[in-house]
């Protein structure tokens, strides 16, 4: 996949069929688009996500505290797994705030030889956001492109969105949200030096990552978890394993530590610092809480991998559970 950012003066020079909008989570509801884009494919159009660098919201009513579900890097990556072959990561400029609506079909149609369109029956564009599926519409005569508008996705009632699942994560309900995903919520980073409490005083050896600070995460707790590790570049999957993990600010331990993903991979003893690991969360364990002591906390922490082992059966590699 083409990954282009940083710049609105890109282009595409084969006709593709394209897909707007923020893609905050990929939930089930975004899986439409996506498999409308793979039929697409099959047809000789090359696939175009287009979404922007930052939520619009973050410009329009700022100060915006949301919290993203999946970042940019993440999203790059899945997008990447679903086979897309163009990922273009507009910057929300001042100039591209302002452009009209029609305008805006123009600029995208012209840069990226668009034959097709695909977006969500809300999806909204534009100055003070007046275009939406009817404009795309009226407007496909003029360009000769092709639309699908996809109906949002519904559950229980309530569709299917970004905010729907931010709830459900927020108030601890990890499996109903993982259900609307689709998949399991991950935290997906690089591998950090922690302060080696884990392994060095504990005796149970993690690795550490810092989440982006725009990445929501789950309350803090231990979860049982399952990890996927890349090779030196990033790219190249060389296992999955289980292991349990621990969200927050490890209260036992003095000082004051920033929020922080932890996770002890069963029967996995290498070094893979500076290397690129997905986290996925499958269940919550218990509660982050403060011990009386780091004897305390071993104590639990062991019967935490314990629990792991039972349901992971030792741990071996989980390559093609994924």
């Amino acid at each position: 996949m083409e990954y282009i950012r940083h710049t609105t003066d890109f282009e595409v020079s084969e006709d593709t069929a394209v897909s707007l909008g923020k893609f905050d989570g990929i939930h089930r509801g975004h899986k439409r688009l996506l498999e409308y884009l793979k039929e697409k494919k099959k047809k000789g159009l090359k696939t175009v996500i287009f979404t922007f660098d930052i939520p619009p919201k973050w410009r329009l009513n700022a100060p915006y505290e949301g919290k993203l579900l999946t970042t940019n890097e993440e999203k790059a990556q899945v997008f990447a797994e679903h086979g897309i072959d163009y990922l273009i990561e507009c910057p929300f400029t001042p100039e591209i705030m302002q452009m009209e609506a029609e305008g805006f079909v123009e600029f995208l149609v012209r840069r990226l030889h668009v034959k097709s369109f695909a977006v969500g029956a809300d999806f909204r564009f534009g100055h003070n956001r007046r275009g939406d599926g009817r404009l795309l519409k009226e407007m496909s005569g003029q360009f000769g492109y092709g639309l699908e508008v996809v109906d949002k996705l519904r559950e229980d009632g309530k569709e299917i969105s970004s905010t729907y699942i931010r709830g459900e994560l927020l108030a601890g309900r990890l499996a109903k949200a993982n259900g609307l995903l689709g998949y399991p919520y991950f935290v997906q980073g690089t591998v950090v030096h922690g302060k080696e409490i884990g392994g060095a005083v504990l005796g149970i050896p993690t690795v550490n990552l810092v989440p982006q600070e725009e990445k929501l995460l789950p309350p803090f707790g231990v979860y049982l978890t399952r990890t996927a590790v890349y090779g030196d570049l990033g790219k190249t999957l060389e296992g999955v394993y289980g292991g349990i993990t621990n969200v927050g600010r490890k209260p036992t331990v003095s000082g004051q530590n920033p929020v922080g993903v932890e996770t002890h991979l069963l029967e996995f003893n290498q070094q893979i610092y500076g290397r690129k690991i997905r986290v996925e969360f499958l269940k919550m364990v218990r509660q982050e809480k403060r011990f009386g002591s780091l004897d305390e906390l071993k104590g639990q922490m062991q019967r935490d991998v314990g629990y792991a082992r039972e349901v992971w059966g030792g741990g071996n590699d989980l390559s093609n559970t994924l």
